[in-house]
C-alpha cells in the first residue's frame, strides 16, 4: 500500500507504508500528532512556541497530513522543495527544519519513530536589516494606537526595549524595579535586565495594574492581524520585512548608529553569540570617518 504526495511543479514523494510494515515499523504517526504529544515539554509558552506550532502546522500540510512511521531524507527533500515554492528563504527554511528536527528527536527517543532524516543546514545570505525611520515609526504607531492605545504603548514598550513580543507580553509586574525591567521568558532560557526610556516607563504605567503584567492581555495573533492592518494604511502594505520583530531590528540599529559598541548591544538584546549581534555592525561605519585625515595626510606627503 503506497501513498503519493505531490506539490505544484515537478516535486513529488513516494513511499510504501507495506514496506513498513515489512520492516517492522507498524506504528505510524503524523506531525500535528507529535506536535501535540510534545510541544508543551520542548517549549515554553511565549513567542518562540507560537511560531514552532505555525511551523510544524505548515510542515504538516506540504506533507497533506501523511502518517509516517520513519522519517525519511526524501520527504525532508519533499518539505525543503514546498516551503521553497511558497517563497521561503534559506534561513526560513533553517528555523522552520530546527524545530522539525527537535521534534522527531524527541518523537525518536520516545519510540514513537524509528528513524530519523540527515538535516543539513542551508547557506544561509547576509540579509539586509530593514529598520523603522522615526517617521515610518510615527505614521505606524499612530494607526495602530488608533486601533487600540495597549497595542500603541506595546510597541513603544518593544522598540525602546528591543524585546521580543513574547517577552513583552509575558512581563510580570515585579519584573519592573523602578526605571528597571527582567526579561525571564527569553529565547535563550537566560534571564537580562534592561533600562527603561521614559516613554517605555510611561507606556508600562499607564497600562491596568488589574492584570498580571503591563501587557498580559495581548493575544499574539490579533495583535498582529492590527499591526498588519496599520501597515496597509500607512503604506508600508508592501514590504514583507515589516513585520513587528522590526521594532527589535530598530532599537538595535539606533543603538550601533548612536555609537554603543556592540558587545553592550548584544548584552541588550540577549544575543547567545556575537555573531548574531554583527549584523547591525556595519551601521556603525561611520567609526571609520577619523581614518580619513589620516590617509588625506599621506597623500598630502607624498605629493610634495
Amino acid at each position: 500500500m503506497g501513498q503519493t504526495i505531490r506539490l505544484a511543479g515537478t516535486y513529488s514523494l513516494k513511499y510504501n507504508f507495506q514496506d513498513d510494515m515489512q520492516r517492522g515499523f507498524a506504528r505510524r504517526t503524523r506531525l500535528d500528532l507529535l506536535l501535540n504529544r510534545y510541544v508543551d515539554i520542548l517549549w515554553e509558552p511565549g513567542s518562540h512556541k507560537y511560531n514552532v506550532t505555525s511551523f510544524i502546522g505548515e510542515l504538516d500540510e506540504i506533507l497533506l497530513g501523511a502518517e509516517f512511521s520513519a522519517f525519511t531524507d526524501a520527504m525532508m527533500d519533499t518539505l525543503v522543495a514546498g516551503l521553497r515554492q511558497r517563497g521561503n528563504s534559506n534561513a526560513t527554511i533553517n528555523r522552520k527544519m530546527a524545530a522539525l528536527s527537535k521534534l522527531l528527536r524527541k518523537a525518536y527517543k520516545m519510540g514513537d519513530i524509528r528513524s530519523l532524516p540527515e538535516f543539513k543546514r542551508l547557506k544561509e545570505k547576509a540579509g539586509r536589516v530593514r529598520f523603522l525611520e522615526p517617521e515610518e515609526e510615527a505614521r505606524l504607531f499612530a494607526a495602530i494606537s488608533e486601533k487600540s492605545d495597549l497595542y500603541g504603548r506595546f510597541c513603544v514598550f518593544l522598540i525602546d526595549t528591543g524585546a521580543r513580543l513574547g517577552e513583552g507580553i509575558g512581563l510580570r509586574w515585579q519584573d519592573i524595579q523602578g526605571e528597571r525591567v527582567t526579561f525571564w521568558l527569553t529565547k535563550s532560557g537566560k534571564s537580562r535586565s534592561v533600562p527603561l526610556t521614559e516613554r517605555a516607563s510611561a507606556a508600562i504605567q499607564a497600562c491596568e495594574k488589574r492584570k498580571r503584567g503591563p501587557f498580559a492581555n495581548i493575544v499574539q495573533a490579533q495583535f498582529r492581524a492590527a499591526w498588519n492592518e496599520a501597515k496597509q494604511e500607512v503604506g508600508l502594505g508592501t514590504e514583507p520585512d515589516v513585520v513587528p520583530h522590526i521594532l527589535r531590528h530598530t532599537c538595535a540599529s539606533r543603538l550601533v548608529q548612536g555609537g554603543i559598541d556592540i558587545r553592550r548591544v548584544q548584552t541588550w538584546l540577549g544575543h547567545q553569540t556575537l555573531q548574531m549581534t554583527m549584523r547591525y555592525a556595519h551601521l556603525a561605519s561611520g567609526d571609520l570617518d577619523i581614518c580619513v585625515p589620516i590617509l588625506e595626510r599621506a597623500a598630502r606627503s607624498t605629493a610634495k
